[in-house]
């Protein structure tokens, strides 16, 4: 295997495990990202099974653990915390419930050479077999409404395995902390100017009955809609006016007339 650990330092970039009972999983999780590199923080979201007994097992990785699960979106939040503390410029997150492939890392630091300072979402194949009707539906259903808000068109918004430009993302304020958050952040992030873009990686997805998961469908997706309801508000009434003026001041030489109408602030939720 090529050695990727030199690239990683040199990009400064780090792999953040986010995870919350995941034990069946973590462990092999965890050594096959080592093998790419031991640039990882780990983010136990006060788990209540074996997991802090698994960490113990790898003393050289940067932990952070708090005693009460918080979710998904906040454990996310400080892991980009600590990154940023650590002198990382790059986060990719890994889902710790084995979904996601360490072999497809390298993906993600090539992808980086041509999209700097990006959010890149590693995009999964939903055709193949086992993946849940629930994912698809929610894909989709995510996929709408981040167009609606954003005017970019993208396959996959609800794929956990992404790199994030912690540094730059330093720069906004976030206030979701479940799983929305990852609509939250993408959102955001586009508002802001922050490129986003996918490349393709495989997935997992078990039978059925070894399915482990912690997303509620009815409370999360609740959680979601909400979001988007004050999201696609935002952007009709701020996002959307404030875009138009900008085109119409490109267009104009100097664009003085508009100046007094370009809102700098950005949107708060």
């Amino acid at each position: 295997m090529e050695d990727f650990s030199a690239v990683f330092r040199q990009k400064k970039v780090c792999v953040l495990v986010p995870t919350y009972n995941n034990e069946q999983t973590l462990e092999r999780m965890l050594r096959d990202v080592l093998a790419y590199t031991n640039q990882v923080i780990v983010v136990n979201d006060g788990s209540t099974d074996t997991t802090a007994q698994i960490l113990n097992k790898f003393p050289d990785l940067e932990i952070v653990q708090y005693p009460t699960n918080k979710g998904k979106g906040y454990a996310l939040r400080e892991g980009f915390k600590r990154a940023v503390e650590q002198g990382y410029d790059y986060a990719i997150n890994i889902d710790s419930d084995g979904q996601h492939f360490a072999a497809d890392l390298p993906a993600f630091l090539t992808a980086l050479e041509n999209h700097p300072d990006s959010i890149i979402i590693g995009q999964r194949n939903m055709n193949q077999a086992n993946v849940p009707g629930k994912s698809n539906f929610g894909r989709n259903f995510s996929n709408f409404w981040f167009a609606f808000e954003t005017g970019i068109k993208l396959n996959d918004t609800q794929s956990g395995y992404r790199l994030y430009p912690v540094k730059r993302l330093s720069a906004l304020n976030f206030v979701t902390r479940k799983f929305e958050f990852e609509v939250e952040v993408l959102v955001r992030a586009a508002w802001a100017g922050i490129p986003v873009t996918e490349i393709p990686v495989r997935v997992f997805y078990p039978e059925k009955e070894k399915r482990v998961s912690h997303f509620r469908p009815f409370k999360d997706f609740t959680r979601i809609s909400i979001l988007n309801t004050v999201l696609v508000t935002i952007a009709l009434l701020y996002i959307k006016p404030r875009d138009f003026i900008r085109r119409i001041k490109k267009k104009i030489p100097g664009g003085s007339y508009c100046n007094s109408f370009l809102i700098q602030a950005q949107p708060t939720l």
